[in-house]
């Protein structure tokens, strides 16, 4: 009878789907003169991309449908998985790139507890593998498919910001996330901004609907060399929106382990990496707390823009900070392999910048009033605060009465 029941179990699985048969003609062919997507990095000049054709088959069951993005490491594109019966995405990074100790952090995080709220909130891997090509190999990750990033969602709102609601929402996701990370993996992300929080897809009819613009209206490209360079395609708007999820896990590294080196992005730079201090997970905190602002006051609570018109700098950063924050705390000071070059032996300012006056806390928040700009104040300064041991937890932010409110 067991050997009957597999049996039958065998005979009503689906078989794979058959490859599509994709248009090779009918199509747009881009002017040579027009620098079209990944065609403006030297990684293509130097033949580092994988010249992926739509069409294609990849890993023996994912076939390209269609270019999503580029960048300067690797080109995605959506695809069938064919023994599945779903849709996937392909990132496809270049060759000789190194992506080993991403793909551990991908691996240790499918490991974690899965019942914990905050794992649905993590952009996993689905499968990793290595497509073969004559002077190196080309490693592909590939995902469930995601819809925008909160970036994309902000600029899709005429005024540039998030709504409270919707903020309060995206944020408990957020959250979520990182306490998953932090208690149960013991990884830091260092680099949570709006780019790297996407949307799930819930409306699978947009995957569809991508596939059958591709078969009707095939994608504008050109050829260099014989080598095809696609023009990426956007998802249509979905019916419903899915889940937050946080991803790009390229910078993430282990909290348990003591580091000071250089992490997070200029603006979202946490003052314990500016100041050359032991860190761990309270930086994706702080991270959290500085993309508040991007999201909610449609602009960057800091800038580090330096007077001497050369760009960001840190002193230019911490000079900012010190207008919201105040000081910075000497016991903090002493432990900084960079603080003397911006303060004296008392903490006091030293370098040869002016603090910004009028950029209190209080008075940067332009869109909230009475009790709730309290609360909402309350909730930001249990991110923002200079020593790391000050700032709240994910876990603890997210029972904030503000974020509950």
């Amino acid at each position: 009878m067991a050997s009957l029941l597999k049996w039958a179990k065998r005979a009503i699985r689906r078989a794979p789907s058959p490859p599509m048969r994709f248009p090779t003609s009918g199509f747009e062919i881009v002017n040579t003169s027009k620098i079209l997507d990944e065609e403006r990095f030297e990684e293509f000049k130097a033949g580092q991309y994988y010249p992926v054709n739509i069409g294609d088959i990849f890993g023996s069951k994912y076939q390209a449908v269609g270019k999503l993005g580029f960048g300067a490491t690797s080109t995605v594109w959506l695809a069938r998985d064919l023994e599945a019966h779903r849709h996937v995405t392909l990132k496809v990074y270049t060759r000789g790139e190194d992506n080993r100790e991403e793909f551990d952090i991908y691996k240790h995080i499918n490991q974690g507890n899965q019942s914990h709220l905050g794992y649905a909130h993590v952009r996993t891997a689905l499968d990793i593998f290595t497509i073969p090509r004559a002077g190196g190999d080309h490693y592909c990750l590939v995902q469930k498919p995601m819809w925008e990033s909160f970036r994309d969602l902000l600029y899709r709102n005429p005024t540039h910001r998030f709504t409270e609601d919707l903020l309060k929402a995206g944020l408990m996701q957020v959250f979520l996330a990182l306490d998953y990370l932090h208690t149960e993996c013991k990884l830091v992300h260092t680099d949570i901004k709006g780019d790297n929080i996407l949307q799930e897809i819930e409306d699978k009819s947009i995957l569809e609907e991508f596939t059958n613009t591709e078969m009707e209206n095939p994608s504008p490209r050109k050829f260099i060399d014989g080598i095809p360079v696609y023009m990426s395609r956007r998802f249509g708007l979905p019916k419903t929106f899915g889940r937050a999820v946080l991803g790009d896990f390229g910078s993430a590294v282990r909290g348990d382990e003591k580091r000071n080196h250089d992490a997070q992005p200029n603006v979202y730079r946490s003052p314990e990496v500016m100041l050359k201090t032991d860190w761990s997970y309270p930086v994706d905190i702080w991270n959290v707390g500085v993309m508040v602002w991007d999201l909610f006051e449609g602009k960057h609570m800091f800038y580090g823009n330096d007077p001497d018109g050369k760009g960001y700098s840190t002193r230019a950063h911490l000079a900012e900070v010190i207008a919201i924050l105040g000081p910075p705390p000497l016991d903090m000071l002493k432990c900084g392999k960079r603080s003397s070059e911006f303060f004296d032996e008392d903490g006091k300012w030293k370098s040869n910048i002016e603090i910004p006056q009028g950029r209190s806390l209080e008075q940067s928040e332009e869109f909230l009033g009475g009790k709730n700009k309290e609360m909402f104040l309350s909730f930001m300064r249990g991110m923002l605060q200079w020593r790391p041991e000050d700032r709240k937890t994910a876990k603890e932010l997210i029972e904030d009465p503000w974020l509950n409110s």
